[in-house]
């Protein structure tokens, strides 16, 4: 039984390849480079998971998530952060509308109700209008005055934010953080990608991006990235590979007892489970690997931790604490850790 599923999942894995590669070819006609980036929003958007993309200003950060959206026939809205952005600003609010019959109180609904939503330097709102975001993104629905609206299928929330300029931001709390499935880290481009961006931006006219996903086969792949195998050995793994990031836990390393403060959540583990699954039907099989859980490890781990003043004080990087982690870590747990 088990192994006609499996031959199902890879049939369908064929078509998931397909439609993964064609948005990765639209997205990447307007984004040079960073193909980990892509892939990792990728992932997020085939997992029915959020991404936080963080990067310096001017390195594409939006123009990846908006180049997204074109190629996908799915509702976009965008909310550019600011210090007076008020929550009702963000989820909509209930107003008093003269009719016929007297004074009506009508919902208008705000920029959330939509399907791919870009928050745009969020870290520049404050932690009240930050929070508006939360029952959104862990429900996929909005409460105001009592009444829940439930958001349109598939929502996601592509935030990014500026990892350096600290003036006039207010960092994402832990509760936020963790509803986001990947952290992306956008980093500079290379002397072949600048030149390459030059010749597309200063000469000619920007390439246009096609739609070639709707709405409901987005909503098909993310069905069927569920329904990929994961043995018990290799969901074990995951489970161990968040526990080592617990200070004086069973699987701690030398490195999480000495810089953290707190580990990863159980989101972490599904992180870790569902973006593995992901890389399983690239790569055209129905069972998750080890390794489909490593390429996985950092976007989903990084922003899950907490330094404690020795970390913060050093300049640690969590990504050095989760790498010594997987080269660490025993991929069967009958080896002694």
């Amino acid at each position: 039984m088990a192994e006609s599923q499996n031959a199902t999942i890879e049939q369908h894995a064929v078509r998931f390849q397909r439609d993964f590669n064609r948005v990765r070819t639209e997205v990447q006609k307007a984004v040079v480079g960073h193909k980990e980036v892509v892939d990792g929003v990728l992932v997020a958007l085939f997992a029915n998971g959020h991404a936080l993309i963080e990067g310096v200003p001017g390195l594409g950060k939006t123009l990846l998530v908006r180049s997204l959206s074109q190629a996908l026939s799915l509702n976009f809205n965008r909310i550019q952060f600011t210090p007076d952005l008020m929550p009702a600003d963000v989820t909509g609010t209930t107003i008093v509308v003269e009719s016929a019959t007297g004074r009506d109180f009508q919902f208008r609904k705000g920029p959330v109700f939509t399907q791919i939503l870009l928050a745009d330097e969020i870290n520049r709102a404050t932690p009240k209008t930050q929070s508006s975001l939360l029952e959104a993104m862990q429900e996929r629905s909005v409460t105001v005055g009592g009444v829940t609206h439930v958001l349109d299928k598939p929502f996601l929330v592509m935030a990014t934010q500026n990892p350096i300029e600290q003036e006039g931001t207010y960092p994402l709390p832990e509760a936020q953080l963790d509803r986001f499935f990947f952290k992306l880290q956008v980093g500079y481009s290379t002397r072949e990608d600048l030149a390459e961006i030059l010749n597309r931006t200063t000469a000619g006219d920007p390439p246009a991006i096609e739609r070639v996903l709707d709405g409901p086969t987005t909503l098909s792949h993310q069905k069927l990235v569920r329904h990929v195998r994961i043995a018990p050995h290799v969901q074990d793994y995951a489970v161990r590979l968040v526990l080592s990031t617990h200070p004086q836990g069973q699987f701690a390393t030398p490195l999480t007892n000495r810089y953290l403060r707190f580990g990863a959540s159980p989101r972490a583990a599904q992180t870790l489970a569902l973006g593995a699954k992901v890389h399983a039907l690239l790569d055209g099989r129905g069972s998750v690997s080890v390794d489909d859980i490593k390429k996985c490890a950092l976007p989903a781990l990084r922003h899950r931790v907490l330094l404690n003043f020795e970390g913060e004080a050093e300049g640690v990087n969590p990504d050095s604490i989760i790498q010594n982690a997987l080269e660490t870590l025993p991929a069967d747990a009958r080896v002694p850790v």
